[in-house]
């Protein structure tokens, strides 16, 4: 109580804190994540090459900004169209953005992932932007010989009203010669596009089919190509028994035995489609083959150690969750076209780590990476997908197999059951509290071992040494550390990781650790504020860190009217998270009247990222995390049987349809405050424990799996 009146900066903090409960909380230690991010981490990975962006201003006044970074439907790609905007004093549908090709000597600064984008791109695309600015308005003083000139709307302007505009200045303002004056970025008063809400500058392409992902280029002698894939997870082919007789089918061009499977070319995809599935394959064994539901519930629920008897102190709230698999699921199933030659290779996917992908094909290929090409093509959704280029690797591999171009498409069925999904995880929590505070938070976390091996992983392991941690702290610990905290002062707080070897294809899906360490801590926060016999809200409001955190409660709360009376069956939830350097709340109603087919009819959403970009875009991520908690809270998740998904469509992996998501949903952003915080992977964990929570209160019963609602009585697709 004396550090919290001590450390407070003004008598009127302290007056704040005394009605309240507040001051009895226990201070918790500050904890990596907040000190240093992941985040953070590759900021400073990429950092030595972050200023290496292109930038041109064209002869017809428009701009284009090579991007290295990933469109994958986040809006990445009108966000930076935005920093130009404003820096240029250029209108926004006069800039352009182009993804850029692979380049080596970018390494992590062309790595997409960990809601890095704009916090990485903030400052650099800015300068780039303001440099090109200050280049333009040097080259109309020597043309209009005056020194008093400002910038709009792609012209410079003379304090005499004469102009000149940005297309007839760009050869002049190239010179290298040409004396520039200091670049200055704008000062954040007279910000007119950053924080403006806009709408993508994709989004005619996409609601009209304009837009072109990897499938729609017209590669010249490109060909459909579909692989046959074993019955297990990693199996591999021991023998074609009918290879002569498929090469014979109409339309086929090419067969080949890959380490992936046997691929088909064909003239066209169902030509391709027909002749592997007839294929008669037989296969050797997975890694996987004898694992199934119970087997890594077991093995998970064995590594993550439990607490002993009871504590000494205080009363104690334990329990303890199970996660399913969870399948990233995008749009776009993977996919890539390859044309690899004798001496030389060019790739398109859609790739968010290109630089690594693009080492992997040459070294696969046996090729130096300078011979190697790798475009960037805008992807159907992500979610962490795309930070693996298997596909890539795999069609440069088919390609120099077959001897000409190939236009590789995995099946639905295919990327359930053989690409990644988010690790299986099992959770034990104790809280333990006393007179209405908590004492102690200890998450023990048992998880399927998560696969790196990806760009993140290289961009953390060059710089582990400079975060202050152990030395001998495993990778996949440094991440979830960097990622995972607690947004409450519970005392004294503990959450480790513990991984499980297991042979499945892995990766970080959206919030990666969070998701489920975060979501099933705010049940928990529930169970403990009943137990204290308090308000959820009150509870959280009494325990949160910051100022800036309880306002985000507090305006969820207002806004979507918490503690309103609702109909048997109906109920409200709340949920809260902090990570990246942002905050973000949701309050739901679900209608759980039927608890096997509970729905969520409403959310109300606050939001505070420091300086929102695209008020618009963040929108629409806090929407996107929402739809993502309800799915895997609700119905979306993996069953596996003798070591495969029994899932290969969406029929059967349950993702939310537009019948399961609220008609009414309501996000509010908070005011602007420095530099922008990440946004891609926020929602999710409030989210989820929000609609846990809702569907508690609803039915009496505390959530302990998930997805809550996953029947295994449907019929799974033939191995």
């Amino acid at each position: 109580m004396l550090t919290l009146l001590v450390a407070a900066p003004t008598l009127t903090v302290a007056g704040e804190l005394l009605p309240t409960a507040a001051q009895a909380a226990v201070p918790t230690l500050p904890q990596l994540a907040d000190l240093v991010d992941l985040g953070d981490v590759l900021i400073l990975a990429g950092a030595p090459t972050a200023h290496m962006l292109v930038l041109r201003v064209d002869t017809d006044g428009t701009a284009t900004l090579r991007l290295p970074r990933a469109e994958v439907g986040q809006g990445i790609t009108t966000a930076a169209a935005m920093l130009v905007a404003e820096e240029l004093d250029l209108p926004l549908d006069r800039v352009h953005v182009e993804l850029d090709d692979a380049r080596p000597e970018l390494s992590s600064s062309q790595l997409t992932g960990s809601s890095n984008a704009i916090r990485s791109l903030y400052g650099p695309v800015r300068r780039a932007a303001a440099t090109a600015r200050a280049r333009l308005v040097a080259a109309a003083a020597a043309r209009l010989r005056t020194v008093d000139l400002r910038t709009r709307d792609g012209l410079v302007v003379a304090g005499d009203g004469r102009t000149a505009r940005y297309g007839e200045l760009a050869a002049a303002a190239a010179e290298p010669s040409l004396l520039v004056g200091p670049v200055i970025t704008k000062p954040d008063r007279d910000l007119r596009v950053i924080g403006t809400p806009a709408n993508r500058i994709d989004a005619r392409a996409m609601v009209t089919g304009q837009q072109r992902y990897t499938l729609d280029l017209d590669v010249p002698g490109a060909r459909p190509t579909m692989v046959r894939r074993p019955p297990t997870i990693n199996g591999r082919v021991a023998a074609v028994a009918n290879e002569a007789a498929v090469r014979a089918m109409p339309g086929v061009l090419a067969v080949a035995v890959v380490a992936t499977g046997v691929a088909v070319v064909a003239e066209t995809f169902g030509q391709a489609l027909d002749a592997k599935d007839a294929l008669v394959v037989s296969w050797t064994a997975g890694t996987v083959d004898g694992e199934s539901d119970a087997t890594v519930s077991t093995r998970l629920r064995a590594a993550a150690a439990g607490f002993g008897g009871p504590p000494l102190l205080g009363q104690a709230v334990d329990a303890e969750f199970d996660f399913a698999f969870v399948s990233h699921a995008p749009m776009e199933t993977n996919s890539a076209i390859a044309d690899v030659r004798a001496d030389r290779a060019e790739i398109w996917s859609a790739l968010k780590s290109p630089v690594q992908v693009q080492s992997g094909i040459a070294q696969a290929l046996g090729m130096a990476e300078d011979d190697v090409t790798v475009h960037v093509v805008q992807g159907g959704g992500s979610f962490g997908r795309r930070l693996f280029g298997d596909a890539a690797v795999e069609a440069a591999l088919i390609s120099q197999a077959v001897g000409m171009p190939v236009k590789l498409m995995w099946s639905r069925v295919d990327d359930m059951r053989h690409g990644r999904a988010r690790a299986a995880s099992h959770h034990k929590i104790r809280v333990v509290h006393a007179l209405g505070s908590v004492l102690s938070l200890d998450h023990r976390v048992a998880a399927v071992e998560t696969d790196f091996g990806h760009g993140v992983g290289d961009a953390v392991t060059a710089n582990a040494e400079q975060l202050p941690v152990a030395d001998d702290l495993a990778f996949p610990n440094i991440v979830f550390r960097t990622t995972v905290k607690s947004p409450y002062n519970f005392g004294l707080t503990n959450q480790s990781l513990v991984e499980v070897p297991m042979g499945f294809h892995t990766g970080s899906w959206r919030s990666v650790y969070s998701a489920n360490t975060r979501g099933a801590e705010e049940i928990v926060v529930d169970e403990v504020a009943e137990a204290a016999g308090k308000d959820p809200v009150a509870f959280r409001r009494e325990h949160l860190k910051t100022a800036r955190q309880r306002a985000v409660l507090d305006k969820v709360a207002a806004e979507g009217r918490w503690g309103r009376a609702m109909p048997a069956g109906f109920a409200q939830g709340v949920g809260f998270h902090d990570e990246y350097k942002s905050c973000v709340a949701y309050l739901v109603e679900i209608d759980a009247r039927d608890p096997r087919a509970p729905r969520v009819l409403k959310a109300t959403c606050a939001v505070d990222v420091g300086r929102a970009v695209n008020p618009r875009g963040l929108e629409s991520q806090m929407l996107g995390g929402l739809t993502d908690a309800i799915s895997t809270t609700l119905r979306a998740g993996l069953h596996i049987d003798a070591g495969l998904p029994l899932e290969g469509s969406y029929s059967q992996f349950h993702y939310a349809r537009q019948k399961d998501s609220p008609t009414d949903v309501r996000v509010f952003v908070m005011p602007a405050t420095g530099d922008p915080g990440g946004a891609g992977e926020l929602g999710v964990p409030a989210a989820v424990g929000a609609i846990a929570n809702a569907y508690a209160r609803a039915t009496g019963v505390k959530p302990r799996s998930f997805p809550l609602v996953f029947p295994v009585d449907f019929e799974p697709y033939p191995r």
